[in-house]
């Protein structure tokens, strides 16, 4: 069977071929340049330079195989089209050239950045001032409060609902006590078969998760000291400590017995508030320290010089150790401009007269994790905002 074929090529010429079904594509081809490109088949070359295309399919027809194999019919299209050439290898002067522009373009190393700005004024733009600068805010604002604890609690004391204000501002620390560990997750412990004490060691050390205390409480079964008190914790002690404060605080004598006797027991409930903000350390930090090979009462200064950052007490531990765990109990002094421009602001003044603002301040100092909380609380959150820029702007001065 005879095909009538339409041949395009790129230069636009167009005419009919005319070939039997079993003609193959590369003869094909050859009858095509002969039409088109007189005289081309004297470079052998010429034909596997060329392609066909059939323009229906798009297909790139393959020489050794016929029309017939490759489904062409009666009157399709082909395009013939000459092969791209491959581009040319560079040549080796080429290469030198652009490896040299691309050592150009190279970023500077630390050495010619060095060279290149010897000669320029130095300016006080060093990475490590305000990493310490920001060290020094933390350790500045610590010393703050401590001296802010002190003017909120003889303010408050001379108020004349003072005793009456900071018994409930115990019972609220009583109801915290309390509530550090999850009844609902202790008892789903408990229900299992684990002793009370032991789970709420395993909770406290997982921080409240059911899933991770029960893995622990079965890794460590067999453990001679899993029922031990955890570092720096003796549940007991904390237990009959707050228990005894409820008492005292409920049987505690009334402020109408006479100024001497009210001022003595609020003295005593600040003490209180006191001990109940002691700082508690990470247990699971304390742990992985102590396996380290640090003695636990060095373990638990570092975690609090370092607000419980377990990265940050390893390096004071293995550093210089400064500050110290004395000088965080130091207040700022009292006559510099910074604290008396805090004194004289109108917000902290009227701040300074909430008994919030006071508990505030214990718990920042001594768990500052939890500052995030009282920035948020809309009656703390404005003194810790003022105070905040004061510091701010006497620094850029």
């Amino acid at each position: 069977k005879v095909l009538r074929l339409h041949v395009c090529t790129m230069e636009g010429a167009e005419w009919l071929e005319e070939v039997p079904e079993d003609t193959t594509v590369e003869k094909l081809k050859e009858r095509c340049l002969k039409h088109c490109v007189p005289g081309s088949l004297e470079d052998p070359k010429t034909v596997t330079h060329h392609k066909l295309i059939h323009a229906t399919s798009e297909k790139v027809l393959t020489d050794t195989k016929t029309v017939l194999e490759e489904n062409i019919q009666d009157r399709d299209v082909l395009l013939l089209i000459k092969k791209r050439a491959p581009p040319p290898l560079p040549k080796m002067a080429d290469v030198s050239a652009e490896e040299k522009r691309k050592q150009e373009q190279k970023a500077p190393d630390k050495d010619a950045i060095l060279k290149a700005t010897a000669n320029l004024p130095s300016r006080n733009v060093d990475r490590t001032v305000a990493h310490h600068n920001m060290r020094d805010f933390q350790t500045e604002l610590r010393k703050i409060l401590v001296s802010l604890i002190e003017v909120a609690q003889k303010l408050l004391a001379l108020n004349p609902d003072a005793v009456e204000l900071f018994k409930k501002a115990n019972a609220m620390l009583d109801e915290d006590e309390e509530d550090r560990v999850d009844e609902i997750a202790l008892r789903q412990l408990t229900e299992m078969g684990f002793p009370e004490s032991r789970a709420v060691k395993a909770l406290r050390l997982n921080h409240m998760s059911v899933t991770q205390a029960m893995e622990w409480l079965i890794e460590h079964a067999d453990d001679p000291t899993v029922d031990a008190p955890l570092p720096g914790q003796t549940p007991s002690e904390a237990t009959a400590e707050a228990g005894a404060s409820s008492a005292e605080v409920t049987a505690g004598p009334s402020a109408e017995g006479g100024g001497e006797e009210a001022k003595d027991e609020l003295t005593e409930i600040f003490k209180k508030i006191r001990r109940k903000r002691e700082f508690r350390p990470d247990p699971r930090a304390v742990i992985a320290l102590m396996e380290m090979g640090f003695d636990e009462k060095e373990v638990v200064d570092a975690l609090r010089v370092n607000n419980n950052q377990q990265n940050a007490a390893c390096e004071w531990l293995l550093g210089d150790r400064k500050p110290s765990p004395e000088d965080l109990d130091k207040g700022i002094d009292t006559n510099s401009p910074l604290f008396q421009a805090i004194l004289e602001n109108p917000v902290v003044q009227l701040g300074l007269t909430n008994p919030k603002t006071l508990l505030a301040f214990e718990d920042m100092l001594e768990n500052p994790l939890n500052s995030t909380q009282w920035m948020n609380d809309p009656e703390t959150g404005p003194v810790m905002l003022q105070i905040s820029r004061i510091f701010q702007t006497l620094n850029r001065t």
